[in-house]
């Protein structure tokens, strides 16, 4: 009982005006009253969007949505004219020439005879406009399809997650059989 009656006094005394000749205490108390008020709003924030982008996720042996994105040179690329034909390795990334993709993409353009081999089309897809495609393909001798999801249509038909709280976009790669699963 004396545990439980110290509890209740130190909670009590954390939200209403106990000590109140302390300036140190009220100063500590008034900085950990926001420091918990921003932590609970972080976290409830960052529990409503990682529910959000679950309900879409695609996973083993899900069937590829259908979509249609313009890609690095503005031609409008339409998935099922692939789907079937061809093994897809679908990757989604945050942005255009930041040094995460920027390796990754180099790194499928360094083994794109590979994947050639395996008789598998690569597709990038992410968020940045026509040009900017067209200008990290060209600086980086990228052989591979970009396409840009301006607006994050199909990211979200994917279920791709999010980062830091739903503000960045993620990065999943996809790989499809020639079934589309």
């Amino acid at each position: 009982m004396l545990i439980f009656n110290k509890l209740f006094l130190s909670i009590y005394s954390f939200y209403y005006k106990i000590n109140t000749d302390n300036k140190n205490y009220l100063k500590f108390r008034n900085f950990y009253r926001f420091y918990l008020f921003i932590y609970m709003l972080l976290f409830t924030s960052y529990l409503t969007f990682s529910q959000k982008n679950n309900m879409n996720e695609i996973k083993i042996g899900s069937s590829i949505p259908s979509f249609k994105l313009p890609d690095q040179n503005g031609n409008l690329f339409d998935i099922n004219s692939v789907l079937g034909k061809k093994n897809l390795v679908i990757y989604f990334y945050p942005k255009d020439d930041s040094p995460g993709c920027t390796a990754q993409a180099c790194s499928f353009r360094d083994h794109f005879e590979v994947f050639n081999e395996a008789d598998a089309l690569i597709i990038g897809i992410s968020g940045q406009s026509v040009e900017s495609h067209k200008e990290f393909a060209e600086k980086h001798r990228l052989s591979f399809t970009l396409l840009s999801d301006e607006g994050d249509k199909i990211r979200k038909q994917f279920g791709v997650p999010t980062n830091l709280l739903g503000l960045l976009p993620g990065r999943v790669t996809y790989i499809a059989d020639k079934k589309a699963r």
